[in-house]
């Protein structure tokens, strides 16, 4: 069975909306696209390059659309992304000129890619899938990059439809201009007390 690694740009109060760019995400009216260039240092370079190391991500259709236009024309800033296995969630799509490109229509198509033999699947941006795949308890791991910023307004990473879940703190950075980047694995169920008992 194959892990699914979430990989997420977020703000303090959980925004991940456009994070690369002005143009990248404008919907909804949102203005604060590009959010994440002023916090990019030596240490935030290292953390970047190992997030973005060679294997097959899993996409929703916009975040694809996103990607689709941009990398095969910039792989020299991203390594392998031309090669590795890019699987799309859309209802809309059913093919495109980027290699190594499959489309998938159901979370059950996602159920029987995460049930085959292979190496880690990352999930790259893609709030709606993000919150899909926490719904259905298909979340590995979740890789956060949190960044000292509120927005207010935006695509949230997190909704009220995740299955409640534990997971554990497995990897952790702070940058020198204040990004955490932490890595957390599924760890069970939640449990309760009291405290101070």
């Amino acid at each position: 069975m194959r892990k699914i690694i979430v990989i997420s740009m977020i703000t303090i109060d959980g925004v991940m909306q456009a994070p690369g760019g002005p143009e990248e995400d404008t919907s909804g009216g949102f203005e604060y696209g590009g959010w994440v260039a002023p916090f990019g240092d030596e240490e935030y370079g290292k953390v970047m390059q190992k997030q973005m190391a060679p294997a097959d991500i899993l996409l929703g259709r916009k975040t694809f659309d996103i990607f689709e236009d941009y990398w095969p024309k910039h792989a020299g800033g991203w390594p392998g992304i031309n090669e590795v296995n890019k699987y799309v969630l859309s209802s809309t799509r059913k093919n495109s000129d980027w290699e190594n490109s499959e489309f998938l229509s159901t979370i059950e198509e996602i159920k029987k890619l995460k049930d085959t033999e292979g190496g880690d699947i990352k999930v790259w941006g893609s709030a709606s899938l993000v919150q899909l795949l926490l719904q259905h308890d298909l979340v590995d791991e979740l890789a956060l990059l949190i960044y000292p910023v509120i927005l207010g307004k935006g695509k949230k990473l997190f909704n009220d439809g995740s299955v409640p879940s534990t997971f554990v703190l497995i990897e952790s950075t702070v940058t020198p201009r204040g990004v955490i980047a932490v890595s957390y694995k599924r760890a069970g169920d939640v449990k309760t007390g009291t405290i101070g008992e």
